[in-house]
């Protein structure tokens, strides 16, 4: 799916076109060097002419400088692949060292599916309401879906007549004539209520049942990654939850965070295209799903992986959720990269130099080059 053109972003490679154009202009330079040297020599001394053509064409060597770019970013891909961090491709390296703004989703990104808990509130729902529910829950990847699917009891798998999800509200299934919807208020039928915690309301033909309350536990190492994060880009927490964990989050982490809260996956795509317009470098960082838009949007988007095969063609690297808090060291290394492949084009030109003014003096000769050239 990611190899699809239609999830292409057009993100051009920088180095792979500086490599393309160094490596044009460097062939030509070359020839011109080797052509000039050696008429100059056919008129001073007609027995170095050959050996000065030959050992310019010889010692001079773009290797270097063609695969600075690729040994570079090959090697930090297996890498990182190692560390359970999958990368899309080599420009998203590149990207991933140029950001200066980080914009983290909330449920499913800083929080974890696996340590939270909920509450009910409301009708007790019957043995078959119950089956329903969790049969319609295990349709879903949304994080919150996981999380209630984790805490249910176990029932029966039964086979849906229908199911659906509908991007930013909820779930819906049906078996038989029971009918079943999970999500936010409005969509499930109940009044609106101004609850501090993430809620999940639940209504059956139609009827309103109840609701759950969450309570977030967030990942291990998060005040001290954003500790980190701070000191070099901007942070904001991009929620399409309530405000209810608003002075959670103010405590946890660093004061000049930007904390926004009930966006729609619609209001994140717009928030990070404003952004953008502005001169930002976007790096979102969210569940995959209802992020798949601002991930889409944004200069790199990474898709937090946990306990579930969760994949959207959307984002350009999948993080192990248990390697959240390696998200600093993950950019450092990119940046990393970059100096490493700058300095590479350096240590190549600076040989080229002093290997084809020796050529051009007449003083190598064309077996040394061949040693030195794959030295280089």
């Amino acid at each position: 799916l990611w190899s699809n053109d239609v999830f292409s972003k057009n993100k051009e490679d920088s180095f792979t076109t500086l490599t393309n154009t160094i490596s044009k202009r460097f062939t030509i330079a070359v020839l011109s060097i080797a052509l000039i040297s050696t008429t100059y020599w056919l008129f001073v001394d007609a027995s170095k002419a050959m050996n000065v053509f030959t050992a310019v064409l010889i010692i001079a060597c773009p290797c270097a400088i063609a695969l600075s770019a690729p040994f570079t970013f090959g090697n930090l891909l297996r890498i990182f692949g190692k560390l359970k961090f999958y990368v899309k491709n080599a420009s998203v390296i590149e990207q991933l060292a140029a950001i200066n703004t980080i914009i983290f989703d909330k449920t499913g990104t800083i929080t974890s599916n696996k340590k939270s808990t909920a509450t009910y509130e409301g009708e007790v729902l019957s043995t078959s309401e119950e089956i329903l529910l969790k049969n319609t829950l295990r349709g879903s990847n949304h994080p919150l879906s996981r999380t209630l699917y984790d805490i249910l009891d176990e029932h029966n798998i039964i086979s849906l007549n229908h199911f659906e999800e509908h991007l930013g509200k909820g779930i819906e299934g049906s078996h038989n004539s029971d009918n079943i919807k999970i999500g936010s208020a409005s969509f499930v039928g109940a009044a609106e209520t101004t609850a501090l915690n993430t809620t999940v309301h639940v209504s059956t033909n139609n009827k309103y049942k109840g609701k759950f309350t969450f309570y977030n536990s967030y990942r291990k190492g998060l005040s001290k990654l954003f500790n980190n994060l701070k000191k070099y880009y901007d942070l904001v927490i991009l929620s399409g939850d309530n405000e209810g964990e608003f002075e959670n989050l103010k405590k946890l982490l660093p004061t000049k965070t930007k904390l926004i809260f009930n966006q729609k996956p619609d209001d994140k795509l717009e928030y990070i295209k404003y952004h953008q317009s502005e001169g930002a470098k976007v790096l979102m960082i969210g569940d995959g799903l209802n992020d798949a838009g601002a991930l889409a949007q944004s200069n790199v988007g990474i898709a937090i992986s946990e306990n579930v095969n969760v994949f959207s063609p959307a984002c350009d690297a999948i993080l192990d959720a248990s390697k959240f808090n390696q998200l600093y060291k993950f950019i450092r290394a990119s940046k990393s990269s970059i100096i490493i492949i700058k300095w590479s084009f350096v240590l190549s030109f600076i040989y080229n130099i002093i290997g084809l003014y020796f050529a051009v003096t007449g003083q190598l000769a064309p077996v040394i080059a061949a040693i030195l050239m794959p030295l280089s």
